[in-house]
């Protein structure tokens, strides 16, 4: 199709305009096809409830992370700078995702941590929305987006960084 958008008699710019609209077009069906994935998986889970419900419990923003797999700006959330001791629960079920003292300040503007409390509370799958390949976390029992795991986390602490959204996140402060 593309050579034969290159023998057609139209002008350059044509042509570009025409290449952006398919790229867009073959970027736009990737992502899609990775909710659909998801969303599929999200039927199967205990915990998982309808798009309609989630936006009744959680906050507007906790809503466009999670069920929208939204991303939070960079050092503009709650918890990249928070550094006191406690625990960090999910926004939609509450249940334990990460502990103080596997976090770190990875400088990425998010908040981030070396592991899980419990990796049994998380699963990692691949997303491929926007055109990139990344490992994405989210809770096992929701099937809702928390953030990415990459392996560029401090080597004496095993490699990972999960860098998660604040906003899918609550924390509690311990003693």
């Amino acid at each position: 199709m593309i050579c034969m958008l290159f023998k057609l008699k139209i002008n350059t710019k044509m042509k570009k305009s025409i290449l952006s609209i398919m790229l867009l077009g073959i970027v736009t069906l990737f992502s899609c096809q990775n909710i659909n994935a998801q969303n599929d998986k999200k039927e199967k889970r205990p915990m998982a409830k309808a798009d309609a419900e989630w936006k009744k419990i959680l906050t507007p923003n906790q809503y466009y992370i999670m069920v929208e797999r939204g991303t939070e700006p960079p050092f503009h959330n709650e918890y990249d700078e928070n550094f006191e001791k406690g625990y960090y629960k999910s926004a939609a079920t509450g249940e334990i995702l990460f502990r103080s003292e596997d976090k770190f300040d990875s400088g990425t503007g998010w908040p981030s941590f070396v592991k899980p409390a419990d990796m049994s509370k998380i699963e990692i799958v691949k997303d491929n929305s926007f055109g990139m390949s990344r490992d994405e976390v989210i809770e096992r029992s929701t099937g809702l987006h928390l953030g990415h795991v990459f392996d560029d986390g401090p080597v004496n602490r095993g490699g990972k960084r999960y860098c998660m959204n604040s906003g899918a996140l609550i924390f509690v402060k311990t003693k």
